[in-house]
């Protein structure tokens, strides 16, 4: 008997389940905090040219004769909306006297910082502006690369010594290097922390996720995916909570890194994997774990039952089987593309969050908020319309949501700019997150059986690196300035979100079809004949590889 068979007999969603799956989905919570704090940690206020021999400068005014000390050391020049505005980066070597300038302008070496939205980051306290702008997106980039490496790490770790060690052993490393994050005195230190904060936070959400999964039946696993992503976007509102109330990005670190603490209990609150016990013949602490089950659910399970467990054995592929035919290869390189984009444009969109207009905090809780109904649409609509549909209409729209920012910026006042910008962007992230929940499903269903887990775990490296370009696109109005600037980041969004989109409709449409097996099968996908019955058909094809989310990440 196979494990999805006995979950028949004990309950695909018992009680038991459903107290391990909420205590897997708080890591989503954690998770959440790091994936996104760069916004806050890594943010770069407004600032200027420190005045020379003024200690206690401050980029807000202090009075009239301190307004004429900046005119007449801070050169000005005109904004996109003709609006004087001082140089950021440059001072004059003489002060203006009598509205006769005999100075030239020069770098500076030291710089005030606004403090209406940050009271510190770490780009302030290291100065990385002017030249070293893109110091800032570096070190963003590290963080993604750290979760790229974690996840292929520590995914086969956790295949190795179980779901629940690594998970364990995940959140030791995460809690300690985030804390000493907040202690590191330069940029070097700070990027090879945020590296191992990376690398750790993918085996702790990666091993949680799929414990939860393994111990879920075949038909509760689509519902147990999408739903782990609420607990995602609640992370994503208390980050903002903490942003909002802690100023100072050391504290702040501080705070994100505390409760990460508590998943320490853990080791004691959650079984290891039943499923991964089995097919690591361990079928003695299987037996145990299986009991607690049973009493849980408050069903009945017989010895001969449990002594007929046998571990699932399904044929095995390379990932190399996908390019052998022009079929699975152009599929293989959609879905990559795909990922990719769709991680590039979710995180992209959370990070750029900052740079829109109106009040930082409530753009960063809009776009938190919004995903929520991103996630709903899926649950609604997923078995109803398809996959395909679903996908496109998703990258298609939030991409055209994206780009039409070009015309509220450039046509529309400065007045109510804030609002159509921010309203545009924010149905580009309603687009992002539902198309990110359901590649993730479409994906796993296209791929043949024997290749399955190879393939989802190439396709997750493909959203990593789609995660480590984000910070640059986002951060190109840093570079760019003017209207132009700002509109840049949500035109490229758009437009990779467009071609992918687009691209996804030469995929087939696996809702109510059986799954392909072999790659022969992959190759002669869709089948001339949809199944009749498409709950049965997709909760046996399940239990041939119930493996089906296994090895992946959702990040």
């Amino acid at each position: 008997m196979h494990f999805d068979e006995l979950l028949g007999v004990l309950g695909e969603f018992g009680s038991y389940q459903k107290y391990v799956y909420f205590l897997v989905c708080l890591t989503s919570i954690i998770a959440a905090f790091h994936m996104v704090n760069s916004v806050f940690i890594l943010g770069t206020p407004k600032h200027r040219c420190k005045l020379p021999n003024y200690p206690n400068d401050t980029y807000l005014s202090q009075g009239p004769a301190h307004d004429d000390l900046i005119k007449a050391y801070i050169p000005t020049e005109l904004n996109a909306d003709n609006d004087v505005v001082n140089k950021k980066c440059k001072i004059l070597s003489i002060p203006v006297i009598d509205n006769v300038t005999t100075g030239i302008e020069q770098s500076c070496s030291s710089w005030v910082y606004d403090k209406t939205v940050y009271d510190s980051t770490f780009p302030s306290e290291q100065d990385l502006i002017c030249d070293k702008q893109l110091w800032a997106s570096n070190a963003k980039m590290i963080f993604y690369a750290g979760v790229f490496f974690g996840s292929l790490c520590l995914g086969a770790l956790a295949d190795k010594i179980g779901r629940k060690k690594t998970l364990i052993l995940s959140i030791l490393v995460l809690l300690a290097s985030s804390l000493a994050v907040s202690w590191a005195a330069d940029f070097y230190l700070f990027c090879v922390l945020r590296f191992i904060v990376g690398f750790f936070l993918a085996g702790a959400f990666m091993s949680s996720f799929v414990l939860g999964i393994e111990i879920v039946g075949p038909s509760k696993r689509l519902w147990a995916g999408v739903v782990m992503d609420y607990f995602f976007a609640i992370g994503l509102v208390i980050l903002c909570l903490i942003g909002y109330l802690i100023r100072d990005w050391k504290y702040n670190q501080i705070a994100v890194s505390v409760p990460s603490a508590l998943l320490l209990s853990y080791w004691w609150l959650l079984p290891e994997s039943p499923r991964w016990l089995i097919n690591r013949g361990k079928y003695e602490e299987a037996k145990v774990i299986i009991r607690k089950l049973a009493k849980g659910n408050k069903v009945q399970v017989t010895e001969k039952q449990l002594d007929s467990l046998e571990c699932d054995e399904t044929a095995t592929g390379q990932l190399w089987h996908l390019f052998t035919s022009r079929v699975l290869f152009v599929r293989t390189i959609i879905i990559f593309l795909n990922w990719c984009v769709a991680s590039m444009v979710y995180y992209g969109l959370s990070l750029n969050s900052g740079n829109l207009a109106g009040d930082f905090y409530l753009n960063f809780f809009l776009a938190a908020l919004v995903e929520f109904s991103a996630f709903t649409l899926c649950l609604v609509l997923l078995d109803r319309i398809g996959r395909k549909k679903l996908h496109c209409a998703g990258m298609v729209l939030g991409g055209l949501a994206c780009i039409s920012t070009v015309f509220t910026i450039l046509y529309i006042r400065k007045s109510h700019q804030m609002y159509t910008t921010v309203i545009l962007a924010m149905i580009g992230k309603i687009g992002a997150a539902a198309a990110y929940a359901v590649i993730y499903i479409w994906s796993a269903e296209l791929y043949p059986t024997v290749v399955r887990n190879v393939a989802m775990g190439a396709s997750s490296s493909c959203a990593r690196i789609g995660g480590m370009v984000s910070p640059y696109v986002a951060d190109l109005s840093l570079i760019i300035d003017g209207h132009f600037g700002q509109a840049l980041p949500l035109v490229v969004f758009g437009g990779a979100s467009i071609l992918a989109g687009l691209l996804s409709l030469i995929l087939p449409e696996t809702l109510g079809t059986n799954l392909p097996e072999t790659i022969q099968d992959g190759k002669d996908f869709p089948p001339p004949k949809r199944a009749k019955k498409y709950e049965e058909d997709r909760s046996s094809s399940t239990q041939r590889n119930d493996t089906f989310t296994v090895d992946t990440t959702t990040f």
